[in-house]
């Protein structure tokens, strides 16, 4: 059975900083991916970063600067500089193959964990 859970949410201030962590278990992929996204209040769920078994990364155009993903068997999403418009749901999710930030490439997601940034 693939699990995943988010974890490391909290209420933080514009400008600072947050790290959220997966931990996946059961993953029934050869090479595959550990994706992040979240879905703000009114709006569509949206990719945040991603990175591969192989290592490799890729990141929101938007977001690029500010976010880094990373992994130790855990995979960590640092989220530095907060906006009030980085407050959502934030989920981790996996899929095989490449990685990708369109919510249709993965096939398994956990609960989300809410990060909420005051301004």
């Amino acid at each position: 059975e693939v699990q995943l859970q988010a974890s490391g949410g909290g209420l933080v201030q514009a400008g600072g900083s947050l790290r959220l962590s997966c931990a996946a278990s059961g993953i029934p992929f050869d090479d595959y991916k550990i994706g992040w996204f979240r879905r703000a209040p009114g709006k569509e769920r949206e990719g945040v970063a991603c990175i591969s078994s192989r290592g490799r990364t890729l990141y929101a155009d938007s977001l690029k600067g500010r976010i880094y993903v990373f992994s130790d068997g855990n995979v960590y999403l640092q989220m530095n500089s907060l906006k009030p418009e980085d407050t959502a749901v934030y989920y981790c999710a996996t899929g095989s193959g490449f990685c990708g930030l369109w919510t249709d490439e993965y096939s398994h997601w956990g609960q989300g964990t809410q990060v909420t940034v005051s301004s």
